[in-house]
């Protein structure tokens, strides 16, 4: 601070100077010359500072004086006898490192001449690109027993994917094909039929798949990801599907908080061979087209989603629009850390019914469906889960929900002259009605250790329709159980059984006859599989299902294959 000062006063000097000797010269040439004698130079001083002391003395008589504490300590020696020994470092034992291949192929053969087939392969072209195969088979030659057509069916699926990763960069490209068959053996037990008249049906129904799609996402963008995907989709009754799904999203930050925005694409297109009962309906066109904002809001204990979806809906070929707005709200709340979470939400959305979507939940429907939009307005939920000891598990949800047009499975009346193979009061189609359902859901996992894990899960509904008689095919109860144990570093283990409480369907016989209400009952399917290692890539496994021989139906009048056995391998390699 001194330097500064002086720099400052050295400033004022010289500026002074020189305006003396301005005046000087100014003097001289109005009045003459004078001498200037300097008696002494300008020497500048600061004066010493007044220092408040720290510790003011107080003069105050109310004041009182703090009595001196004095204390001493007795100490008295004791006598150890302990002695302690030198500990010894313990080494640690390393875990056995788990190879891991890019490639696997596995093969089985069963009763009912069912054969198992997989194969997958990873190829790793560089750093960031890589190719994936995978090649999925699954079919049986049939024998279901006391039924009259032929029950055979096969599943074959092909996909290829590629992917590429940098740093700011991330997409892939993923093609596949598939083919399924499937026969309508389900024939209602009246009216009864000669040979010749069964052996004039032909119940065979092939369907064929393919799509094309891809994905992409980037960093640092507010254009995150987006995702295309085009599918193909018919049979061998000349039933076409086209569907097109498109979904960018974007991020936007404000306020410190991120604004997620999804924008939907769906387009479905189809038409059919044969029109649809009743109507006459042979083509269908449906787009919809949606936006969806949510906002993620993240405190120490909270987790808030706060969004919403507004849809613009066209049915093209009936010349129906409509505007749907539904919620995405959604939460969790941390009561005791990880032992008790409370969540709860009310979501809504707009779920588009698709054929083939109907053949992977029902194989055995007729080709001609009706489709249309499933408006669910909301799915209101509340539950709590979180851990009731270190490895035990549980979550505990109920929900109240409101769907407008839900699709429901119905068995199909038989033609009065059939003509096809699924005419034949065999199949089943869609109806739709406005339904409220109450679930109750109840699960609960253990991880005893890392050998074994057990987790049982049961669901109760309640159903309430607005047109219908019956919430149609749809069970009052569900439960499941899931075990896996690891018995040594050979053998493996596991279990799985599936309760589904009974439905109602309809019982046609013929269109002109009346229908009426068909219980199918409930069933039990127990599964179990053992395997066993004998190195890094070999393995051998035997599976058995149905164990309890059960033909029970899964669909009315749809008998399924008694105790299952397979057996087979699977090898693991690279190339």
């Amino acid at each position: 601070m001194t330097k500064y000062i002086q720099y400052i006063l050295l400033t004022i000097f010289i500026g002074l100077s020189a305006g003396v000797v301005q005046a000087q010269e100014e003097e001289q040439q109005n009045i003459g010359t004078e001498r200037v004698v300097i008696v002494k130079a300008y020497t500048p001083t600061i004066s010493d500072a007044f220092k408040v002391k720290a510790s003011p003395v107080f003069d105050d008589s109310i004041t009182k004086n703090t009595k001196a504490l004095r204390y001493s300590i007795f100490s008295v020696p004791v006598a150890s006898t302990y002695t302690p020994v030198k500990g010894k470092a313990v080494s640690l034992e390393k875990a056995k490192r788990i190879p891991l291949f890019d490639n696997y192929a596995t093969l089985g053969f069963g009763n009912f001449t069912s054969v198992l087939a997989e194969f997958y392969s990873n190829f790793q072209i560089d750093r960031t690109d890589n190719v994936g195969v995978y090649l999925h088979h699954n079919s049986s030659q049939g024998g279901i027993q006391d039924i009259q057509l032929d029950d055979k069916f096969y599943n074959t699926s092909l996909d290829l994917n590629y992917t590429s990763r940098t740093r700011d960069l991330a997409y892939g490209i993923e093609v596949g094909a598939e083919h399924q068959l499937y026969n309508w053996y389900g024939l209602p037990p009246l009216p009864v039929r000669t040979q010749e008249e069964i052996e004039a049906i032909d119940p065979a129904q092939s369907y064929f798949g393919a799509y094309v799609g891809g994905k992409l996402k980037l960093e640092d963008s507010f254009f995150k990801e987006a995702s295309l995907r085009y599918r193909y989709f018919g049979d061998a009754t000349s039933t076409v599907e086209h569907h097109i799904k498109a979904k960018p999203t974007f991020e936007i930050e404000v306020a410190d908080e991120l604004i997620k925005t999804d924008v939907i694409v769906d387009f479905l297109n189809g038409s059919y061979d044969t029109v649809i009962p009743n109507t006459t309906v042979d083509t269908y066109s449906i787009l919809n087209l949606g936006v969806s904002p949510n906002l993620m809001v993240l405190r120490d204990n909270l987790t808030l989603k706060l969004g919403a979806a507004v849809y613009y809906s066209s049915d093209i070929e009936n010349g129906e629009n409509n505007f749907y707005i539904y919620p995405k709200i959604s939460g969790s709340y941390r009561l005791s850390g990880d032992q008790a979470i409370a969540y709860g939400g009310i979501e809504g959305d707009l779920y588009q019914n698709s054929y083939r979507d109907a053949v992977q939940q029902n194989p055995y429907v007729s080709p001609n469906l009706s489709l249309t939009s499933t408006h669910n307005q909301y799915d209101a939920y509340l539950g709590i889960k979180g851990k009731l000891v270190n490895r035990v598990l549980y979550n505990l949800r109920g929900s109240y929900v409101a769907e407008d047009n839900k699709a429901l499975f119905v068995n199909n009346a038989m033609s009065i002259t059939p003509t096809e193979g699924y005419q034949y009061g065999n199949s089943f189609s869609y109806r739709y009605d406005d339904i409220t359902t109450f679930k109750g859901f109840a699960e609960i996992k253990v991880e005893l250790n890392r050998k074994f894990t057990l987790g049982i899960n049961g669901t109760y509904y309640s159903y309430s329709t607005d047109r219908e008689e019956e919430a149609w095919n749809l069970p009052e109860f569900e439960a499941g159980l899931n075990a896996d144990y690891q018995i040594t570093d050979k053998w493996y283990a596991g279990a799985q059984l599936f309760f589904v409480g009974e439905r109602k369907d309809i019982l046609n016989t013929t269109l002109v006859v009346t229908p009426q209400t068909v219980t199918v009952d409930s069933y039990i399917d127990a599964n179990i599989n053992v395997g066993y290692r004998f190195n890094d890539r070999l393995s051998a496994f035997i599976k058995g299902n149905n164990l309890l021989g059960d033909d029970y139906n899964k669909w009315n009048n749809y008998p399924v294959q008694g105790l299952q056995v397979m057996g087979g391998a699977t090898y693991k390699f690279d190339f």
